[in-house]
């Protein structure tokens, strides 16, 4: 079965409330399809001029880690969703990448985020180096019934000296 993407037009914006807006919506069921999400999160306009080059080199390799992980562990059943978050009195603006998947699901969140835990054999850097790119990332998943990792980057961040 081929996939369905949305395409990254302003006909795929879509509002989820008053201040979130889905840039996009990508399947994720092949490699092909994992490299147009990560393109399309290299080449948005709207977040070149949020976040500059270095924000969105780190986007994109959240993108990557987060849908490779939605082919790997996800039975390459699932999606990412791109979305941008408007500043509210609550909240700075910033883009919220998450990802959903009809896999397993963890066994163990927290040692999921633990640098060099793997259930596959690989370095098991993923995760863990989403969490350290990323301001926010919470794990919801029962093991059986798949998971969403929602990771956030704020503007602000950008303005933050290393």
């Amino acid at each position: 079965m081929m996939s369905e993407h949305l395409k990254p037009t302003q006909k795929t914006t879509q509002k989820l409330s008053p201040n979130r807006t889905v840039l996009a919506r990508f399947d994720i069921q092949t490699e092909a399809d994992l490299h147009i999400a990560v393109l399309h999160v290299q080449r948005h306009e709207r977040l070149a001029e949020a976040f500059g080059a270095t924000g969105v080199a780190m986007l994109a390799t959240v993108a990557s880690e987060l849908g490779r992980n939605i082919l790997k562990y996800g039975d390459a059943k699932g999606c990412l969703l791109v979305t941008w978050i408007e500043s509210s009195p609550q909240t700075a603006p910033g883009l919220e990448i998450k990802a959903i998947d009809y896999g397993p699901g963890f066994a163990d969140k927290e040692q999921a985020l633990t640098d060099h835990y793997s259930t596959s054999g690989t370095l098991g850097l993923g995760l863990p180096g989403v969490a350290r790119i990323m301001d926010a990332l919470t794990i919801d998943s029962e093991q059986g019934s798949g998971s969403v990792v929602t990771s956030t980057m704020w503007i602000q961040r950008r303005d933050k000296k290393h």
